[in-house]
């Protein structure tokens, strides 16, 4: 998460001085690093990897009906680090492929990486959900017989008020002074310096605690209004406490009020590496429209704070933990000490596509994205286009969060740890990565709005689906733009009951470029003769695709670029689809499973291969049609027919008890869930 840089931090009132040197320091930095890569027209290919986060969970030895979090984290990390360096020593051919693992903002979360990148190649997709099976083995190996490692992106009674959720207890009153929370105490965060000084710096500079209400899911006895009982309303121990009483707790909402409840949130990240800058930035703008659809598809949190909410996804939760923004900033009162009104938390949906593809219109940048004109200005006189410009001049219209003292001043031809204190704490759906300093790593492409999933089989599955649809985007010069603000309706969208299902949302119905009319066999999912190469003989076999001569035939500024606009009226390029459709086509839209298949149809993909990676694809296929259910539906249905449940919207500690016992059960493959994965899947105590 962010910046780990070692060190004393300072504190708002120390930090809000050196913001501008900050900002002026981490523009030189950036532009250091464009100097260096600028004209670097092919790196060392793409590659890719993914982030998957676990909670640990303990089953108390008492046989009580509780499951709690783990705050062992510290100790679980040394001992896994230990680990992989035994298995380096063992086996030093190897040791690109051992697994690493890393702290998160929870002390009961562990985040593991591959250790080493895939490649775009289908052997190396096929191997991802090993790779995630063997990192949860590791880390099961060294936890305790009552731990566990799950996957769930919300954990149901994290900040209850009636008994403790964590062992050991978390909640102190002399240890919570970061967020002043009625609910958590600072011993659920991190013990790094950085997450309690992040968390105590968002409440200092916001001028108040942060506000997160999610609606409660109205059930047949839950109250109505329902004003939550289980707020601590009388607990005063600093100027602001009365927050909720005041009226930041709002009737018919779970009331959250710290960063825990959305940075303790766990999701499935993919990073790709670009052959080059300009190919970083088409896949960046190319998958904007696709994070909401994914979010949607992947919802897995139902349930905050002991309640069933009326949502199914964490975006909005995280969004406003970490909401910093002042009553200027937000529009409450007039412009005075503060610079600009801020429309966004600074952990939201993409504000403006950054490609200088001719394909990124004006009009699709159609929302209020205020920017730095002087950071613009520069950037442009030191040969920046225009739209990265614009870009990089919104991210920092934000200050820096946490500036430790040892590192103010900087050599900014040799750190970016300016440019990355602004540049890592913009959370959005998507994040554009320049280079490290000193490191053969290229331009890089975060895709984040996706929840976790319960096993590793979905985790791996919509990993592979969205490498292969970044594949068919640059093989045969995909758009899939759109204006930005109905990308941002579709995030609204994404994250409602039951939202796979039942909403509707706006995607683009012609994506192909002009001149091209692929048949309906060329994004059918069965096998295709080896001598077809895609759309009208335009595909790459697998040699040339996964070497990346597919993608950098078709970067941005390619020969024959300029002529893949749509002279089709804007109000007539976008249409509201299901999911399925979406995903799944329709009429004469292919849908992205569609130019998925038509991308492997262009391949000499033996049987074998193609078999494994359809089965992931299928997954995706059915949860889009609705033939199988997201998590969070899964989630949902399971606490609302718990003997136990009152039906009003209560998640007590025996129904999360029995909860959590059966995801873990649904992970190993001892317990059936054919309505969440279909029949096929075993478990990973079959593997």
């Amino acid at each position: 998460m962010g910046l780990l840089s070692l060190g004393t931090p300072l504190s708002w009132d120390e930090t809000k001085p050196l913001a501008d040197h900050v900002r002026d320091h981490g523009i030189t930095q950036f532009l250091h690093t464009w100097a260096r890569w600028k004209d670097v027209k092919e790196g060392k290919g793409f590659l890719w990897g993914d982030e998957i986060e676990y909670m640990v969970i303990t089953f108390p030895e008492d046989g009580s009906k509780r499951a709690l979090l783990s705050l062992r984290q510290s100790e679980i990390l040394e001992e896994l680090k230990n680990v992989v360096i035994d298995l380096k020593d063992e086996e030093p051919e190897k040791s690109m492929v051992v697994p690493t693992f890393h702290p998160e903002y929870g002390r009961y979360m562990l985040e593991s990486t591959p250790g080493a990148p895939y490649s775009g190649s289908l052997r190396d997709l096929v191997s991802v959900e090993q790779n995630m099976r063997f990192r949860r083995k590791l880390a099961k190996c060294h936890l305790k017989d009552n731990e566990f490692p799950i996957t769930i992106t919300s954990y149901p009674r994290l900040g209850v008020t009636d008994t403790p959720f964590t062992v050991p207890e978390a909640w102190s009153e002399a240890d919570s002074d970061a967020s002043r929370s009625l609910f958590v105490g600072q011993g659920v965060t991190n013990p790094h310096a950085r997450f309690p000084t992040l968390t105590g710096n968002i409440r200092s500079r916001r001028g108040a605690k942060v506000e997160i209400n999610v609606p409660i899911f109205k059930d047949t006895n839950t109250p109505s209004p329902f004003i939550d009982p289980t707020i601590p309303w009388d607990r005063q121990r600093y100027p602001g406490d009365d927050e909720a009483k005041n009226g930041a707790a709002k009737p018919d909402h779970i009331y959250m009020d710290a960063m825990a409840f959305g940075m303790g949130c766990c999701c499935l990240q993919i990073t790709f590496q670009a052959w080059n800058v300009n190919e970083a930035r088409r896949v960046y703008d190319a998958l904007v429209p696709v994070t909401p659809i994914m979010l949607a598809l992947t919802a897995a949190s139902p349930a905050f704070r002991g309640y069933l909410a009326d949502v199914d996804a964490r975006w909005d939760v995280i969004a406003a933990s970490v909401d910093d923004r002042t009553e200027e900033e937000r529009g409450l009162k007039p412009l005075k000490n503060d610079k600009f009104r801020i429309p966004k938390s600074r952990y939201d949906s993409v504000d403006r596509y950054i490609s200088s593809d001719p394909r990124n219109k004006d009009y699709y940048n159609d929302i209020d994205c205020p920017m730095d004109e002087a950071i613009h200005k520069r950037l442009l006189d030191n040969g920046i286009d225009d739209a990265l410009a614009k870009h990089i001049a919104h991210l920092f219209i934000r200050d820096p969060l946490v500036v430790f003292s040892e590192r103010v001043d900087q050599d900014d031809e040799t750190s970016m740890d300016h440019f990355e204190n602004i540049q890592s704490t913009n959370w959005q759906t998507m994040r554009f990565k320049p280079p490290p300093v000193d490191s053969p790593i290229g331009w890089r492409v975060e895709f984040r709005s996706m929840e976790v999933q319960l096993t590793d089989f979905e985790n791996a599955a919509y990993s592979v689906f969205i490498v292969l649809l970044t594949r068919a985007i640059l093989s045969f010069n995909l758009n899939f733009y759109m204006p930005i603000s109905k990308v941002d309706i579709n995030m609204q969208r994404a994250q409602k009951r039951d939202a796979a299902r039942s909403e509707l949302f706006h995607f683009r119905k012609w994506v192909f470029p002009l001149g091209r009319s692929p048949s309906h066999d060329d994004w059918s999912s069965r096998p295709s003769s080896p001598s077809r190469a895609g759309f009208n003989g335009e595909g790459q076999g697998e040699d040339t695709a996964t070497n990346g001569t597919a993608s950098r035939s078709s970067s941005p500024g390619s020969s024959g670029s300029n002529q893949n606009g749509d002279s089709r009226a804007p109000g007539e390029e976008v249409e509201e689809m299901t999911v399925d459709e979406i995903i799944n086509g329709k009429n004469s839209f292919p849908g992205l499973m569609g130019v998925i298949n038509a991308y492997l149809n262009s391949l000499n993909v033996d049987h074998v291969t193609r078999c494994e990676i359809r089965t992931y694809l299928d997954l995706i296929k059915h949860r889009a049609q609705g033939k199988l259910c997201t998590p969070a539906a899964w989630i949902r249905n399971f606490i609302t027919s718990h003997p136990a449940y009152k039906h009003d919207s209560v998640v007590s500690d025996e129904i999360n008890h029995d909860l959590m016992k059966a995801l873990d059960e649904i992970e190993r493959g001892t317990r059936a869930a054919p309505e969440l994965l279909g029949k096929a899947y075993r478990g990973s105590d079959h593997h």
